[in-house]
């Protein structure tokens, strides 16, 4: 049985033997294509999203409900991802995991019936929330034998994913292919290409001397890294509030058309993927706590700028500049998870859960400040929690800045 992601002795030195494995060029590949691959799931789900509203007549108000579901699996299955890993071993759970969530994508438009979309998304959820602390985790694990910042190029390439199944959606709707016949087809073309990148994690190192023991069956997170997980929580927030609500934030407080609503929204989701993809060259000089602290000063301006400004031009680059500043919020707050935590499994699931529990939180909140305040007033929450980044920053803080993430000098020098 592994010991990744529950023994700190293996935390701190890592096991190089080709035969257990591959080197980190490898490694890195078939990580980055498992975060490209669970982003083109997401992406392609929302948007489905109008189809199955229409094939099924759901209301926004049932819409909703149904959506919920999603973000409820999540909050139940990743605390206990890690006891998953601890028992079937970390790389074959990670593959195991992201071939389901292929599996499952689907789902929603083969249920056959509004009633069945609650168990579809409950199911999505958790697979989606399980594959993702468990890739999380093998990026962090990367990222420490390897000794170089990689999450935040990982984070990037799942926003490409999703950015390139809104492409293809795009392009199938322009088409009148039918989403039944363009998600059977997603999925198979993504299960070959998730079961070549499972190769590419190798095998789980068998376990030497006493057996470990098992992790905790519901993995929240410790006081140690209670502090992270709330930093991931306020940049999560205006991430998922942001993407969720830019696009009708410019239609009725700006009174701009579905054009500029969709460029908008576009603008948002490609800064923050600029970023991210570019953004491990940034931590290596300035510091995780520096880029997250600065990120959310630039993000917090954005914010002033789509409230303050009811006109599509500062109102775009406003949205393009939270992007940019909320951009390596999750990333950095993963990796420090895993550098603080005494079990890297354990750490990235009960931050994971911190983090994501916006996921429940956020539409409802701006929804209700919407409601009750108008759309300037539920952006001011928006530019709220993007600056409560500068000041929750110093939380990521585990080691002194400028110093590179270099593995101890008693461990072998990584393969390759």
């Amino acid at each position: 049985m592994t010991q990744l992601l529950t023994s700190p002795s293996l935390d701190a030195q890592p096991d190089h033997r080709p035969d257990h494995h591959p080197d980190h060029r490898t490694r890195h590949r078939a990580i980055t294509l498992i975060f490209l691959i669970h982003g083109t799931v997401a992406g392609t789900l929302a948007t489905s999203l109008p189809w199955i509203q229409s094939h099924d007549r759901l209301s926004p108000t049932a819409l909703g409900l149904v959506l919920f579901c999603a973000p409820i699996g999540s909050f139940v299955a990743m605390p206990t991802a890690n006891r998953v890993a601890h028992r079937i071993g970390a790389r074959r759970a990670t593959r195991l995991l992201i071939l389901l969530w292929c599996a499952l994508l689907p789902a929603p438009v083969l249920a056959g019936g509004s009633a069945l979309l609650f168990p579809a998304y409950l199911l999505l959820g958790m697979a989606a929330g399980s594959s993702d602390v468990m890739m999380n985790a093998q990026g962090v694990a990367l990222e420490r034998s390897s000794g170089r910042p990689v999450m935040s190029g990982l984070h990037g390439m799942w926003c490409l994913g999703s950015l390139i199944a809104g492409g293809v959606g795009i392009v199938a709707a322009q088409a009148h292919l039918d989403p039944r016949v363009r998600l059977l087809a997603t999925a198979a073309v993504l299960l070959v290409l998730a079961a070549y990148a499972g190769r590419g994690l190798g095998a789980d190192a068998p376990t030497t001397g006493a057996a470990e023991p098992a992790p905790r069956r519901f993995a929240l997170p410790t006081r140690a890294i209670l502090g992270i997980g709330i930093a991931g929580f306020c940049g999560t927030f205006a991430e998922g509030a942001t993407t969720s609500w830019s696009g009708v934030y410019v239609t009725k407080a700006v009174g701009a058309g579905p054009t500029v609503a969709a460029a908008a929204y576009t603008l948002f989701m490609l800064s923050m993927t600029a970023t991210r993809l570019f953004g491990d060259t940034v931590v290596r000089r300035l510091g995780p706590v520096t880029v997250v602290r600065i990120g959310g000063i630039v993000a917090a301006c954005g914010g002033i700028l789509v409230v303050a400004f009811r006109s599509p031009l500062p109102c775009m680059l406003g949205l393009a500049l939270i992007g940019t500043g909320i951009a390596m919020n999750v990333p950095l707050v993963f990796s420090a998870a895993g550098r603080k935590g005494t079990s890297l499994g354990e750490s990235v699931a009960g931050v994971a859960t911190v983090t994501y529990m916006s996921g429940l939180i956020a539409p409802a909140a701006i929804g209700w400040t919407a409601g009750a305040a108008g759309y300037p007033a539920a952006f001011a929450l928006i530019t709220v929690a993007a600056a409560a980044l500068a000041l929750l920053a110093g939380a990521l803080r585990t080691r002194p800045e400028h110093v590179p993430l270099t593995p101890a000098a008693s461990e072998p020098a990584p393969a390759g």
